[in-house]
């Protein structure tokens, strides 16, 4: 029931004073009336002016609008119940001891109605917390849930949350708790679920390649959460195809992170399905989060590479060899000797590949103590190295040696490439009589190139025991954007210890330098055990993307290789035409095709540089598997690939509930909160609430934008009025 009345804020001095203001006025309009008898023009206008004068001490006298409403139905109670997907968490423990989910604890109290006896006094209105987002993504948005009970009920005497707090999406449920506050409605909450951490240890994370290649190793970084209050000694297990693949042990310590990496070599060339899981603990709470599976395809490729040097000093020969005796590397090799001829021999090269096409059949090359000039690499090759890494993707290994040929490129176009500064005082670089080592970083421990051993420690005691150097070339530091994976054990500058194994991204490829000459003394004792495998790593490693996805005459890859919902995908494809060359002309489009049927084109736009590179992107709006189809009809090329997409989800399982939140809410609005056991005792203060306080609505008219606006209007029709009158 709402009534209206009026309200003055005047003193009895500005009464008495507009008083005898209107009765002046009031006298100076009867004069004028008696004066111009038969005037009517002159009449309404002094009407007018008295009009306005009326008004304007009306203002004076502080005039508001009072709007009362009378709550008279009975008061309303909303019980807002929490259906996320977080509430699917078993972390309630019910009297007898059971470990429940907290959607059935909630729903055991649904169906108990025990907000019975609220329903003495109140209407009670029970709804479930509003769920926005996407079909394969819902989120949890309490300020919606609150402000869409604010606006469909004018009777709302309080409510009452049911939630573990987990709100992922929206504004702040503070902003909602603000108006509740306003409008005199608490909030009352209890907390649905644990405050902290059951018992648990959890696989959280895989990150696998998008393909393998046979009879290689191939690492998978995991990571492992514990819950548990004491270490556990456990096994990671890796199943695929021929059953158990890999097995490696680990010590994951007491309420901490780990993660670690497993090795395995695939025997059977095939896209197959992986599992990664580690045994269930006997006191751990959630038993279904101890396993992740994924897809990768597995096949054989050959590995093309060129060794480009001057001199066959022993990091060549021993080079040249492991490479040789790796069956899946195909390696030409390029001797440039000053003043001299070429080097010949088995896979030796007569010459530099003379154009883009030649050279963009190499995945990897290796630069070694060669520079610019007569005799050796021109500006054209140059030209060309660089546009092989930034545009067709391949790897580039910078190994410098004691004639400092390296030198020369300083200004030239892989002077760009490089991922360290040189010192330009010297390029023969330093020499020792004692033997130095190479110090892993904590990036290098664990980075594939430099993994030697299946697990970080014993990686990291194997690199400690490499025969040493007694060489170096001339560092000064790392450039910014590159990772250094290893430094001098001793030799340090302003800059601290020397990088001397550093990796960097350049374009869409890769480059590595590594400042020493010694990589070949790693044969000592072991024979080609370090050696081999350091090697086969870099190159492996440097080649992986360009062989995602290839057919003849076309290439495809994609970064990143294991994208997310939501993320930017880019798409990198080289096309040749009919004869060979790099495509200079035609279209090149990417049809890709979501897991749900969601189908999107792309036309890919030509790079800079002629290499018949086309680059795209798209985002993927779901997750789960994207088909991808390149195509070029002008040159009839068609490749295709699958994009792996995850989806992770707002709402998380596992996670404890944010009582803190609803402390907030319950805080802000002068309610209460509490948790499952005070259920009972929040009921019982909902039930004693005293009566709604008369509502109060004042409408300041003396103040009002619309009400100053009318006597403006009145005075210029006044002005106006006179003016036509010739009174002005």
């Amino acid at each position: 029931m709402t009534t209206s009345s009026w309200s003055f804020g005047v003193s009895w001095l500005t009464l008495l004073a507009g008083t005898l203001f209107v009765g002046l006025a009031l006298w100076l309009f009867v004069l004028n009336a008696r004066r111009n008898r038969g005037a009517r023009g002159l009449l309404a206008i002094e009407g007018l002016k008295l009009l306005i004068v009326g008004l304007l001490v009306f203002t004076l006298f502080r005039p508001e609008v009072v709007r009362r409403s009378h709550q008279v139905r009975k008061p309303l109670v909303a019980v807002l119940c929490d259906a996320s997907g977080s509430m699917a968490t078993q972390d309630v423990v019910a009297d007898g001891g059971d470990v429940q989910s907290r959607a059935a604890w909630l729903s055991n109290r649904v169906e108990s109605v025990f907000w019975k006896p609220l329903e003495a006094t109140y209407k009670v209105v029970v709804n479930e917390v509003a769920l926005p987002g996407t079909a394969d993504d819902p989120g949890t948005d309490l300020n919606l849930a609150l402000e869409g009970v604010i606006e469909s009920h004018n009777d709302l005497r309080a409510v009452l949350l049911l939630s573990d707090g987990d709100w992922n999406q929206g504004k702040p449920p503070v902003s909602a708790a603000t108006t509740l506050r306003v409008r005199d409605i608490p909030l009352f909450a209890v907390t649905v679920g644990s405050d902290r951490f059951l018992p648990d240890l959890e696989l959280q994370s895989v990150a696998a390649p998008a393909y393998g290649l046979m009879d290689e190793h191939i690492s998978l970084p995991f990571t492992i959460q514990s819950r548990l209050s004491r270490d556990v000694k456990t096994t990671v297990t890796l199943r695929g195809p021929n059953g158990i693949e890999a097995t490696t042990s680990v010590l994951v310590p007491a309420m901490a992170q780990l993660q670690e990496s497993i090795l395995f070599t695939p025997r059977v060339p095939g896209d197959f399905n992986f599992t990664l899981s580690l045994p269930v603990e006997r006191d751990e709470v959630f038993k279904d989060n101890n396993a992740r599976s994924f897809r990768m395809a597995l096949r054989r490729e050959v590995l093309k590479v060129l060794v480009v040097d001057s001199t066959p000093r022993w990091e060549y020969r021993f080079l040249h060899n492991a490479l040789a005796r790796d069956p899946g590397v195909s390696v030409h090799c390029l001797l440039l000797h000053p003043d001299m001829a070429a080097g010949e021999g088995k896979n030796y090269l007569p010459a530099f590949p003379a154009s883009r096409e030649a050279l963009s059949e190499y995945d990897v090359v290796f630069l070694g103590d060669v520079g610019t000039g007569p005799d050796e690499l021109s500006e054209q090759h140059l030209e060309m190295l660089k546009g092989l890494v930034e545009q067709q993707g391949s790897g580039l290994v910078f190994l410098p040696g004691i004639a400092g040929r390296q030198a020369s490129l300083a200004g030239t176009p892989l002077d760009a490439l490089m991922p360290v500064d040189m010192d330009e005082r010297t390029s023969s670089g330093f020499g020792f009589n004692m033997e130095s080592r190479l110090n892993l970083t904590a990036r290098g421990r664990g980075h594939l190139l430099t993994m030697l051993a299946p697990d970080p420690v014993r990686n990291h005691a194997v690199w400690r025991r490499l025969p040493g150097f007694y060489w170096h070339a001339p560092v000064v530091r790392a450039r910014s954007g590159s990772q250094v994976l290893a430094v001098h054990a001793t030799a340090r500058n302003a800059h601290g210890r020397l990088p001397l194994l550093v990796t960097a991204d350049r374009g869409s490829g890769k480059v590595l330098f590594m400042g020493t000459d010694s990589a070949w003394r790693w044969r000592r004792g072991v024979e080609d055990l370090y050696h081999y495998r350091f090697w086969g790593q870099v190159v492996r490693w440097m080649a992986h993307q360009r062989h995602m996805a290839h057919e003849e005459g076309i290439r495809f890859f994609f970064s990143p290789e294991a994208p997310r919902r939501g993320d930017r995908v880019f798409l990198h494809t080289t096309v040749f035409d009919r004869s060979g060359f790099p495509l200079q002309e035609g279209r090149v489009q990417a049809l890709i095709r979501s897991q749900g049927g969601h189908k999107e084109t792309l036309e890919l736009n030509p790079a800079a540089g002629g290499w018949g590179v086309f680059t795209g992107s798209f985002v993927p709006r779901e997750g789960g598997t994207h088909d991808v189809a390149i195509t070029c009809e002008a040159a009839a090329r068609r490749v295709t690939a699958q994009i792996a997409v995850s989806s992770p989800q707002r709402e998380r399982v596992g996670r404890p509930a944010r009582s803190s939140v609803l402390s907030e809410l319950a805080a802000v609005t002068r309610g209460r909160a509490g948790g499952i056991d005070e259920l009972a005792s929040i009921v019982e203060n909902l039930s004693l609430l005293p009566e709604a306080k008369e509502r109060e609505e004042r409408l300041r008219l003396w103040c009002h934008p619309l009400w100053a606006g009318c006597i403006v209007a009145l005075l210029a029709l006044y002005w106006v009025s006179r003016k036509l009158m010739g009174l002005i």
